[in-house]
């Protein structure tokens, strides 16, 4: 199974791809993704029937996006692949899951996906 999520709006987008079976879902995250979002796939992987250890692959969406969303989306995938010895592919762009798909289908692993947040992060000075 093929994990692909898309963490750079409030609106968590996850497909999971099993062959020819294509399942999509969607969570309204908003200012709680760093704390379910672990929970979010689990929960849709028991939906499909699967768990985990089905998993063969990651395809994260780089962005540009929200900072945070990306960010943790990003970090999370990023862990799961280390710690599962899973090829991970990050693409950009409208066709982002199929170019990530297909780079997967050649064996291809980017090993470590960085984001791309569209523009410079905006940092604020400290208010202490």
């Amino acid at each position: 199974m093929i994990l692909l999520l898309d963490t750079s709006t409030p609106t968590c987008k996850l497909t999971l791809v099993e062959g020819a079976a294509r399942h999509d879902f969607t969570w309204e995250a908003g200012r709680t993704l760093s704390t379910g979002l672990l929970g979010f796939i689990q929960e849709r992987l028991g939906e499909v029937g699967s768990g985990w250890d089905a998993l063969e692959g990651i395809v994260a969406y780089r962005g540009p996006g929200s900072f945070t969303g990306l960010r943790i989306g990003i970090s999370v995938l990023n862990a799961l692949a280390n710690t599962n010895q899973l090829p991970i592919i990050g693409a950009m762009g409208e066709a982002w899951q199929m170019e990530g798909l297909a780079r997967l289908g050649t064996g291809e692993s980017d090993e470590i996906v960085l984001p791309e947040y569209g523009a410079d992060a905006n940092i604020t000075t400290p208010r202490k």
